[in-house]
């Protein structure tokens, strides 16, 4: 169905929106198995991973706000071609765009990283016991001359406990409100019942569009608007106007390759992540050996009872079997009552004179 807003664009789809909300994700996940890899070579960028969302968030902020001042859309918006509308996209709507898109994201990881610290903590201490709360007291309540600085530090850590706790039993009911309203939001615009995808598009009043090719057209000659009057607004002698426009230059190439090469890079995790999966699972997979051959049939000895012509005689009674029942350490079959007595008695294999007990008489359920 489409969808017209201010006469220009057509809705896009609800697999397109959840294409572009879903791609940060898979852009995290890819550049962090890059940094993991090349960290195993290179151990100072598993720094770089320590502060994981931080780093995240300052790429995004970059690639945002770029794609906002020249697009009018997001980062990933902008690789479907898609344009954020309104009467006209003013400067607080980017800001707020960024705001939406880079800084609540980043607040709502480290919310998750505290829960999920102050649930570890709480499963060590009921496993445990909480030992530390004992120490801090004690340091708390003891005298010397550092007791001011270590009742400071007791103090600190108290108030950030105090903040976990709070954190730890208001996060869940933060993030289910928050995954419902997006829930929420996401059926109605499956439903076609709203023009807003997310709750922060209809904060911000923003509808999201397909780009037309005339807007396409004019985002090349709006960059390179943009970009000529930077070179303008270049102050300095030669050798430092030479300069700012060499760096402005590498900058505006990396902006121009950027979202190639971060697409190239989710395309790169998954394979490598497929053919990973795939190796992993022909190693863990058991190794299918075939079925070892039978042991040999025992013999029978000399002084043993003869086997008779036919299979189905007990060869001790040299009657038709009834109950048949088989010696294990032998295989052999007899009537149940011939057997049980005979071993009874003698503790061998009638056939093959081998040792026996009763233990090991089995009932057969099916006689051959």
């Amino acid at each position: 169905m489409l969808f017209q807003v201010g006469g220009q664009g057509t809705r896009p789809t609800f697999f397109e929106m959840s294409a572009a909300q879903q791609l940060p994700a898979s852009l995290r996940a890819a550049l962090t198995y890059s940094i993991g890899v090349l960290a195993l070579r290179r151990p100072f960028l598993h720094k770089v991973l320590d502060h994981e969302d931080e780093f995240f968030s300052l790429l995004m902020l970059v690639l945002e706000t770029h794609s906002l001042r020249i697009t009018d859309a997001s980062f990933a918006e902008s690789l479907y071609g898609l344009r954020r509308r309104t009467s006209g996209l003013e400067k607080h709507q980017r800001v707020l765009s960024v705001v939406f898109l880079v800084a609540l994201p980043y607040l709502k990881s480290k919310l998750h990283s505290i829960y999920n610290k102050e649930r570890e903590a709480r499963l060590q201490a009921s496993l445990w016991g909480n030992g530390d709360e004992t120490v801090e007291d004690a340091e708390y309540f003891s005298g010397g001359e550092s007791s001011l600085v270590s009742r400071e530090v007791t103090i600190r850590s108290r108030l950030m406990k105090k903040i976990q706790k709070i954190m730890f039993v208001c996060y869940p009911w933060l993030h289910a409100s928050s995954e419902g309203m997006s829930f929420a939001y996401q059926l109605l615009y499956l439903l076609d019942a709203t023009g807003f995808y997310s709750l922060g598009l209809h904060a911000l009043g923003i509808h999201v569009c397909r780009a037309t090719g005339q807007e396409l057209m004019d985002t090349s000659s709006r960059i390179s608007k943009i970009r000529s009057n930077e070179r303008e607004r270049l102050h300095g002698p030669p050798w430092l106007k030479a300069l700012q426009r060499a760096l402005l230059s590498c900058t505006y190439t990396m902006l121009d390759y950027a979202q190639t090469g971060l697409i190239a890079a989710v395309f790169f995790f998954k394979m490598m992540e497929w053919w990973y999966q795939s190796a992993e699972e022909r190693m863990s997979a058991p190794t299918v050996y075939p079925p070892p051959p039978p042991p040999p049939a025992p013999k029978v000895a000399k002084e043993g009872i003869p086997l008779p012509p036919d299979r189905t005689i007990c060869p001790l009674c040299s009657q038709k079997r009834a109950n048949p029942s088989i010696v294990t350490i032998s295989g052999f079959v007899f009537c149940y009552a011939c057997i049980f007595k005979y071993v009874s008695q003698y503790n061998r294999c009638p056939v093959t004179l081998m040792p026996a007990n009763v233990d090991q008489i089995r009932r057969l359920f099916h006689d051959m």
